[in-house]
């Protein structure tokens, strides 16, 4: 309830219309004469002549300490019904003292509020126009300043302790701001900065002198990491724009290698683009994705040509291994120089001019197969030293005779090769160089037997 102003309280002689009982406003629930009496707790007695009386002009008076004092007139009513006129005032004053001591009993109102409140009730008593136990009310109202007090250090300790907690909080923000300005976490580091400004500002304010200072670290910590993130994202955006034009470059390289059929080179050559590509880093987000998608384009046309092209030549160089490895399976058996040289070296000679005519095996074949052939070689060049030894002349004319044919045939091939040529037919072209290769390679052998006798 709030308190009565002085335009309430009508001064000692007046007689206004409205304190007219007849005419006065019902009472609210609070203000009822029950609840009112109740809440004056004691403080009136319950005969209202024991602290006011009537003059015979209709004046009220209420005794205090300090003697009577006229409080009001209530025309056209008994003495009785102007008492209790003024024992109502009383008792509103009651209740507002009651209600006071109530709200600072459970803390709904700060030491502050109601010291403004018991100064304004204070005054209320001391010129009220009421009859009732004026004093006891004071007393009562007096009776709360130790209270007042002692919520009011209390209060104290509670703002001391919260401006040390807040201190101590706002002493731990700026040593983590300040941490995070020296270090690099460009993207986590702007959204704690961020929550720190909202604890920072939800925090209450300290000594100016103190709260000042950190701030001041604070905010020059978040000014510095602003600005050195900054500069890192200018630079990151320089070099993104740097990685751009390198890898825009590696694109148009790319492109001009997609269709070649020079494979191994040409691999070599996407590989090296392609450790290049890491090497000039990220580009801008927005055309990255973009650019890689082109390049990784361009590299899987120019690998799956090559990829297509080596599975046909691998289903090629798988009918050439099981050819070969026919021919040697038919061979094997038939050179015997233990047995049979001239027989053998025939066989040899003609096992030799039909596997120059297969085509090349797989890589992994290459080798099974050669040691098989040189196991053939070996055997009849191991009988035939022998028999060189033992008839050189003979030998030697033979040797002269196989390195002369061998000329021949490589010969022949090399023809056959340039009407191949000539013809258009590059595969038949390929096969006839490839078999004068081969032929090269045992006239070679044969040259050095012939050498090998002239010694």
């Amino acid at each position: 309830m709030g308190l009565m102003s002085e335009s309430d309280v009508p001064d000692p002689g007046q007689t206004p219309a409205s304190d007219k009982p007849t005419r006065a406003a019902a009472p609210t629930p609070a203000s009822s004469p029950a609840n009112l009496a109740a809440a004056a707790d004691g403080a009136r007695s319950a005969d209202p002549r024991s602290f006011g009386r009537v003059d015979d002009d209709g004046t009220v008076y209420v005794r205090t300490d300090d003697g009577e004092r006229a409080v009001g007139q209530v025309p056209d009513a008994t003495p009785e019904e102007a008492l209790t006129f003024f024992t109502r005032r009383f008792d509103a004053l009651a209740l507002e003292v009651q209600l006071l001591s109530t709200r600072v009993g459970n803390g709904t109102v700060g030491p502050d509020e109601a010291r403004k409140s018991a100064s304004a009730l204070r005054k209320s008593i001391a010129e009220a126009n009421a009859v009732g136990d004026l004093a006891a009310l004071s007393r009562r109202l007096e009776s709360l300043t130790p209270v007042l007090e002692e919520a009011q250090a209390k209060r104290r300790e509670e703002k001391a302790r919260s401006i040390a907690e807040a201190k101590q909080a706002k002493e731990k923000m700026v040593a983590e701001a300040e941490k995070l300005a020296a270090g690099n976490d460009w993207r986590g580091g702007v959204n704690r900065f961020r929550a720190l400004l909202d604890e920072w500002r939800a925090l209450p304010r300290i000594d100016k002198a103190t709260d000042d200072e950190l701030w001041h670290r604070f905010s020059s910590a978040r000014s510095s990491y602003t600005k050195r993130r900054k500069a890192q994202f200018s630079q990151q955006a320089k070099q993104r724009a740097e990685a751009q034009t390198v890898k825009e470059r590696i694109i148009a390289e790319a492109e001009g290698l997609a269709t070649s059929t020079d494979w191994g080179p040409t691999a070599g050559a996407f590989r090296e683009l392609m450790n290049r590509w890491k090497a000039a880093g990220p580009a801008p987000r927005e055309v990255d994705d973009k650019l890689w998608a082109r390049f990784r384009g361009i590299q899987d046309q120019f690998f799956g040509a090559r990829n297509a092209e080596l599975d046909k030549q691998n289903e090629e160089f798988l009918t050439n291994q099981k050819a070969k490895e026919e021919l040697l399976a038919t061979y094997e058996p038939k050179v015997r120089p233990e047995e049979d040289l001239s027989g053998s070296r025939a066989a040899f000679r003609e096992f030799l001019e039909r596997w120059s005519e297969i085509g090349k095996v797989p890589r992994e074949a290459i080798r099974p197969l050669d040691q098989r052939v040189k196991a053939m070689e070996r055997s009849l060049s191991s009988v035939e030293q022998a028999e060189w030894k033992r008839t050189d002349p003979e030998a030697r004319a033979r040797a002269e005779d196989t390195a002369a044919k061998l000329r021949n045939q490589i010969e022949e091939l090399e023809a056959k090769a340039s009407k191949a040529e000539a013809r258009g037919d590059a595969s038949a072209a390929k096969k006839a160089r490839e078999s004068a290769e081969t032929y090269r390679t045992w006239l070679e052998q044969a040259e050095k037997a012939v050498r090998d006798f002239s010694a």
